[in-house]
């Protein structure tokens, strides 16, 4: 594993800190609130240690344990329609859109406890509603529950997990371009961690969360610190300002300026974290926003329209009840 960074980050203030739209300070009148999304015609699937990604005008929930269909959700008619379902089961992964198609890896399909990596990309073309194989993922550093993020053109798999929920969590950082198939090893990351998402905010790329261990006491084993890897330098530093309630299998997106992290799982309790807390890069500090409510883990976050949507996950920790529901907090 690599040492960690022997300095802290300080990132510069931003022109424009938070958008109104989460806007987190005393001048703003009224927090935004989480709102139920009406189920409209059709419905989704219950599942968890699933993605939920935004591909053009439309939201996408896929995978989960087990053999999981393919729910696509159009805001325009309110409607959930289903598309062509996965190759095999896929869990405990991040999606990504990319260039009008949606891209799966850094996930496992399998049992509990030591589930295999997947061996190639997936690749998802909603235009055709067809899934095909693509580019093979280096045998050595194949690995699942990891964070997966786009940034100017490549695709970028941070962290992640070798053998499933026993000791196999990597620091491991690399970059793949989907257009040539390349991929390539940059620096690790100061801290090994799995089971969860990353998001990339003013040219950075944020990890936080936990490593799985074969001891069975996986929930305890959160960390608060926060990572974030440069771009433009190629260089990891830490955040100082840890995150405020360490937890695994959160969701982490970024909207209006700030780098959310909402829901989650840990040892303190059993009901699902229902916490959604924002960091502010200009001002170095964490806040609450409002909770969840209802709590979860294991389901992506992702943005539409200005606003953050997540459905489904689990409602305790460890794998259920399994939740069927869809919230968004609006502008």
């Amino acid at each position: 594993m690599a040492k960690p960074a022997s300095r802290p980050l300080r990132l510069p203030a931003l022109a424009v800190l938070i958008l109104s739209a989460f806007t987190f300070g005393a001048g703003a009148r009224q927090p935004p609130a989480w709102e139920p999304v009406p189920p409209g015609e059709g419905a989704l699937h219950a599942r968890h240690e699933n993605a939920f990604v935004a591909l053009g005008e439309r939201l996408y929930l896929l995978g989960g344990r087990g053999q999981r269909p393919l729910d696509i959700y159009d805001p325009a008619s309110g409607r959930w329609s289903q598309g062509a379902p996965p190759p095999l089961e896929i869990h405990h992964f991040q999606a990504l859109a990319h260039e009008g198609r949606l891209y799966v890896l850094g996930a496992f399909t399998g049992d509990f406890p030591e589930e295999q990596p997947l061996t190639h990309v997936l690749v998802y073309d909603p235009r055709a509603d067809r899934w095909s194989q693509g580019a093979e993922i280096p045998p050595h550093r194949r690995r699942g529950a990891a964070g997966v993020v786009s940034h100017g053109g490549r695709i970028y798999l941070v962290g992640g997990n070798t053998r499933g929920h026993m000791s196999g969590y990597v620091p491991w950082l690399d970059a793949f371009d989907p257009a040539s198939g390349h991929w390539e090893e940059l620096p690790d990351a100061p801290h090994a961690r799995d089971h969860f998402h990353a998001a990339v905010l003013d040219g950075r790329l944020y990890a936080a969360r936990r490593t799985s261990h074969d001891t069975g006491d996986t929930l305890s084993m959160t960390i608060a610190a926060v990572d974030v890897y440069d771009f433009a330098r190629g260089r990891w530093s830490t955040l100082e300002a840890p995150l405020p309630t360490p937890r695994a299998g959160a969701g982490a997106v970024a909207a209006g300026g700030a780098l959310l992290v909402l829901g989650g799982e840990s040892a303190r309790q059993v009901p699902a974290h229902a916490e959604v807390e924002a960091y502010d890069p200009g001002s170095g500090r964490w806040r609450s926003l409002a909770p969840l409510p209802r709590g979860r883990h294991g389901t992506q976050a992702t943005l539409l329209g200005g606003a953050v949507h997540v459905a489904a996950g689990s409602a305790d920790r460890g794998g259920g009840p399994e939740l069927d529901d869809h919230l968004r907090l609006s502008p």
